[in-house]
């Protein structure tokens, strides 16, 4: 039987291209349907291997989920954008690859992405989800999250309903 190692870390900038893998599989198994095809097609070609390099390079918070080599999952992290909201920390985005939801890789990255938020001194997490992505909605809701404010993201000219989910 063999033994699989799972680390959570900071990523490094050669982790650039299987973030960039976990970005198009997730999103798109997350976002099909609910954001215009176009939009998404344009979000997903905007963030290839290139551009997490240079995010990672800046020293932007990019958490990874590693299972023997492979990158299974991604987290970004910082101070809440939300000045209605008086949570300091915010997770930007958290993603696993689809075949391996499910099995707690996602609530793990979580708690890895609130503890580095708290390693910043940053108190409280604000994380935003559209309200039609089911999956987020549940996986929040899960993880204690309470349902405290509601925003509008527009996609070519669609507007969508997102939910923000707060932590103290």
């Amino acid at each position: 039987m063999k033994t699989l190692l799972i680390d959570i870390r900071h990523a490094e900038p050669e982790d650039a291209g299987g973030i960039a893998e976990v970005h198009v599989e997730s999103w798109t198994g997350a976002y099909a349907g609910i954001i215009p095809h176009k939009a998404l097609t344009r979000m997903l070609n905007r963030r290839g291997r290139e551009w997490w390099a240079s995010a990672i390079s800046r020293a932007a918070s990019v958490l990874v989920v590693e299972i023997d080599g492979l990158i299974a999952g991604y987290a970004t992290v910082g101070r809440n954008r939300a000045r209605e909201l008086p949570q300091q920390g915010e997770i930007y985005e958290l993603y696993i690859r689809p075949e391996y939801q499910g099995i707690g890789l996602g609530m793990r990255l979580f708690a890895a992405a609130r503890e580095a938020l708290a390693d910043h001194g940053l108190d409280g997490l604000v994380v935003w989800a559209l309200e039609d992505n089911d999956g987020a909605l549940s996986f929040y809701r899960g993880a204690g999250g309470q349902d405290v404010a509601e925003g509008v993201e527009v996609f070519d000219a669609k507007a969508l309903r997102k939910i923000a989910f707060i932590w103290n």
